[in-house]
């Protein structure tokens, strides 16, 4: 009988603590509450954001050719300057002898060639010399051959004046070789001139360079040197001032992540703020993108040249601009918020498959956007955790927004009229960071529910189904912040 007795009591227990907990169950099904937001129909813009300075589009470094002491400084920061205005000197005295010493170098070389000259006339006169020299020996000695003929003098004198005759040849020839080494004398001579001048020309340029002027007109922005300094020209040449050409046409040098380069193009809009004006978007529109990489620690980014007119002059170089390029724009289509793509609620499956896509490709398409700052937040509040040194989340394929290829794919969850969720896997295009938009074709499946109003689930709170939630881990879109 006492047996029976316990047996009976622990069939009671187990009764009510099993009443217990249907009851609790059924009050906890019972409190979950949905979180909504409707799909709604607008603009939406992608965008690729990043950090960069602000630059004059043109500027020149000025420095010096030669050195020495800095004798005088005339113009100084913010002054603007004139192409060809004097703007410092540099102590002129050392090359102002250099170019005395090297025109008395010219002038000794001149007198040179004077001396070479007369001596060239010199020789030409012993030429005209000899020349009659050599014709009268000539005379002489005809004349002794028909004296000899005759009888009248000895055969020795008609050798004498054979020989006379020889000697006066071999002296013209002598008279005549120094005449060539008078006009060779008389071209180095000139030659020496020549050379003597060019030293004279570069002393000269190196006077001219002690005075330092603008190569441009344009505005100080930076003076490095000081009244009394020495500054030394040696395998590169110090810089002295640097002359911005113009600054109402500027341009911002931005980093862009080597993971949104391909999405930035030369003639797309950007704008940008500074932290010297809060709350002001200034407009401007990329000029270039530079093939040239910059590694720093395995972080590749390449710049963007963003030009911007600075016709108010209040952006200043060397500021640092937080740049917006807008990469893709659509006027109107649907969009639906990042939080619904992300909910996941356990045991609520889609029954058809993509809104645009054959029923075979549906298991491939349960795919939820992700990435915030730090993670996205799933209907339960959890942290999506993300791929090491990515943004992206764990797994994630797609990229909504990157204007690289097909849509991604997403999944979404639609209150019926009852209340109760029902879940679609739809097609995602681009995003702006906060919506996503959400592609529709008007023959789709699912085209007479993925409507502009209906209602979406964008996060689930209270209940069991609370705790069902999940956050996404297939692939979905990349947000652009």
């Amino acid at each position: 009988m006492k047996k029976t007795t316990w047996i009976a009591a622990a069939l009671v227990l187990a009764l009510a603590a099993g009443g217990a907990w249907w009851w609790s169950q059924r009050s906890a099904q019972a409190a979950v509450q949905y979180r909504t937001a409707l799909i709604e129909r607008g603009p939406l813009q992608a965008s690729v954001s990043a950090s960069g300075t602000v630059n004059p589009v043109t500027q020149v470094s000025v420095g010096t050719q030669v050195s020495g002491q800095v004798r005088a400084v005339h113009v100084d920061f913010n002054t603007e300057v004139k192409a060809g205005q004097l703007i410092a000197e540099i102590d002129p005295q050392t090359f102002e002898y250099r170019v005395s010493s090297a025109q008395a170098d010219v002038n000794a070389a001149r007198a040179a060639v004077a001396i070479a000259v007369a001596n060239a006339a010199s020789s030409r006169a012993n030429v005209s010399r000899a020349q009659s020299d050599l014709a009268e020996a000539q005379r002489t000695h005809e004349r002794n051959l028909s004296l000899v003929a005759q009888g009248f003098i000895a055969q020795s004198e008609a050798d004498r004046t054979r020989a006379v005759l020889t000697s006066a040849q071999e002296s013209l020839k002598a008279v005549q070789a120094l005449v060539g080494v008078s006009s060779a004398q008389i071209q180095s001579a000139q030659a020496n001139v020549a050379q003597r001048e060019a030293a004279l020309a570069q002393a000269r340029i190196d006077l001219s360079r002690t005075r330092i002027t603008s190569p441009v007109n344009g505005i100080v922005i930076k003076r490095t040197v000081e009244k009394g300094q020495t500054v030394a020209a040696s395998l590169q040449a110090p810089e002295l001032f640097v002359i911005a050409q113009n600054l109402s046409d500027m341009q911002v040098d931005a980093s862009i992540d080597e993971a949104d380069v391909g999405r930035i193009r030369p003639g797309q809009k950007a704008s940008f703020t500074v932290d010297a004006f809060p709350g002001q978007n200034f407009e401007g529109e990329v000029r270039q993108v530079r093939k040239a990489a910059t590694n720093v620690s395995n972080v590749v980014t390449y710049v963007a040249v963003v030009g911007f007119a600075n016709t108010s002059g209040r952006l200043l170089p060397g500021m640092t601009a937080n740049v917006r390029v807008v990469t893709e724009s659509r006027e109107s289509v649907l969009k639906v918020p990042n939080a619904a793509l992300r909910v996941r609620i356990a045991g609520v499956e889609p029954a058809a498959a993509p809104n645009d896509a054959p029923a075979a490709a549906a298991p491939a398409a349960a795919a939820a956007p992700a990435n915030g700052a730090n993670g996205a937040v799933a209907a339960n509040g959890a942290a999506e955790p993300r791929a090491a040194g990515t943004g992206r989340p764990a797994g994630a394929t797609g990229m909504p927004g990157s204007g690289r290829g097909a849509p991604t794919r997403g999944r979404l969850y639609l209150l019926d009229a009852e209340g109760k969720p029902a879940a679609y896997n739809v097609r995602l295009g681009v995003s702006d960071g906060s919506v996503t938009e959400l592609l529709v074709r008007p023959d789709a499946p699912n085209a007479a529910v993925l409507v502009e109003g209906a209602t979406v689930v964008t996060g689930v709170s209270g209940g069991a189904a609370a705790g069902a939630a999940t956050p996404a881990r297939a692939a979905g879109p990349r947000l652009a912040f």
